[in-house]
């Protein structure tokens, strides 16, 4: 019993010390700035503007590569770039943009907002740079599967600048980091939470079992499996989400103006409660670097098994994930919240806020919430065991026992994950996630002209077909 106690002691003990340095921060005028927020700020504003705002003015490129009007079935790669997008989206449409907008209004009030959309048109740019990279260095092994990601990427980044030792660090820190980051504790926990909540169910081994049993069904079938579903569950339970929050948008559609300059003020003008305009920044940098994990790492190993041969076309693929994960999903949730008052409330946090704003209009809508939620978190869960199944064969080999062994892994993990009293668990596997953005903002900066190489060789590309089609006509 002791020598259980001491365990427990030793890695709560070894989870503070982790998370004290990966999210150190340091004060501005009383304002705590975590050093990570800020790694993650700076890339994407470099990135932005290195590449001549590519977020803005290649979004509607982005949106008819998705649509599949460049697609070709005889391109490499294992799923089609809408099903990349999904998987990818998948990993990070999730509890961030319900309980954690809630958190940034709590903390930023109304303004950070402003600043959450801000930070999410600034990270469109990063997940440019990443995916395209991540489909520009990935393998194709001989089953024709993809091994794919920042792994591969940082490690060429650093042997072209002569360090390949350095290189193979980098590349296997990441590596281990993503496998670590891929237990899904937070989502089954938070899930098996508000079904207690909602529904009284008590078991949380069953239900840990049960999540399991859902992820193990999705997982065997690998990323082909996980692309089929995560492009019909993602759209499924957007639109659960979205539908009620624009209704009761619609019913408040005159205090919308009001609602908006409340935002501005806020970010602009904010309370001093909230620690002036740099707190409430900070707040909203914060929330969306979360909420769209733009600069992790993550959703590029998803996208590096897009069919395609055009690493720079998934790239415009990847820079929509913040766009809808951020821009139009966090900014509603936002809006409900302000709209209904809740915000005003006190002794309300997170996904509790949320609940109350909807729950104003319509009485019911915990359990439409409860199952919001656990969309969302199944998903992300799903997404993330394949991003730590990526990591996990980087280290130890793309070899079927290999794979087997970590699927096996990480199912046992998530059927412990609705246990209570892991809140050391939360903060190793949160700062395992967040040193992700080290190695790979590092190699992005590497790589940057590259990018902006192969960027401007694949405008020009698609510049004369187009002039051919229209000479053609």
């Amino acid at each position: 019993m002791s020598s259980e106690f001491s365990f427990q002691q030793a890695f709560e003990q070894l989870s503070t010390a982790l998370a004290s340095v990966v999210f150190y921060s340091f004060n501005v005028q009383g304002v705590a700035i975590p050093v990570t927020v800020l790694w993650l700020m700076c890339g994407a504003i470099v990135f932005t503007f290195y590449l001549g705002f590519i977020n803005i003015r290649g979004f509607r490129h982005a949106l008819r590569v998705v649509r599949g009007d460049f697609a070709d079935k005889n391109d490499k790669g294992e799923i089609s770039q809408f099903q990349a997008l999904s998987a990818a989206l998948s990993g990070t449409v999730g509890t961030g943009n319900i309980a954690g907008v809630a958190v940034a209004i709590t903390l930023g009030g109304p303004g950070a907002t402003f600043w959450m959309i801000v930070a999410g048109f600034l990270g469109m740019t990063t997940k440019f740079v990443e995916c395209t990279l991540a489909v520009k260095y990935r393998q194709i092994l001989p089953d024709g599967t993809v091994a794919g990601g920042p792994m591969y990427y940082i490690k060429a980044a650093l042997e072209k600048y002569n360090l390949p030792r350095l290189g193979k660090f980098l590349a296997g820190f990441f590596a281990v980091a993503c496998v670590f980051g891929s237990a899904g504790f937070v989502h089954v926990n938070q899930g098996f939470v508000q079904v207690k909540t909602v529904t009284g169910f008590d078991n949380a081994w069953l239900f840990g079992f049960i999540y399991a049993a859902l992820v193990a069904l999705v997982i065997v079938g690998g990323i082909k499996s996980i692309g089929r579903v995560t492009s019909k569950l993602v759209p499924l339970m957007c639109g659960i989400y979205l539908a009620a929050a624009l209704v009761i948008i619609g019913l408040h559609w005159q205090d919308i103006p009001a609602a908006l300059w409340t935002i501005l003020k806020g970010a602009f003008a904010p309370e001093a409660a909230y620690g002036g305009v740099i707190g409430v920044l900070i707040q909203g940098f914060r929330r969306a670097a979360y909420s769209n994990e733009a600069g992790i790492g993550s959703s590029p190993i998803a996208h590096a098994a897009a069919r395609t041969n055009d690493p720079v076309s998934e790239g415009f693929v990847g820079l929509l994930e913040p766009f809808i994960d951020t821009v139009v999903i966090c900014t509603i949730s936002a809006l409900v919240i302000i709209l209904t008052g809740a915000y005003l409330q006190t002794g309300l946090d997170g996904v509790q806020l949320t609940s109350s704003a909807f729950a104003s209009v319509f009485d019911w809508f915990p359990l439409v919430l409860m199952v919001a939620l656990l969309l969302f978190g199944y998903s992300t869960v799903v997404s993330w065991a394949y991003y730590g199944q990526k990591g996990w064969g980087y280290l130890f080999g793309e070899h079927k026992y290999s794979i087997r062994s970590y699927k096996v892994l990480i199912c046992a993990v998530v059927a412990m994950g609705a246990v209570p009293n892991v809140l050391a668990v939360f903060d190793f596997i949160d700062s395992m996630i967040f040193l992700m953005a080290v190695p790979n903002i590092l190699a992005l900066y590497l790589l940057l002209p590259e990018v902006k190489q192969d960027l401007q060789t694949y405008l020009r590309k698609i510049n004369a077909k187009q002039q051919l089609s229209a000479s053609q006509i």
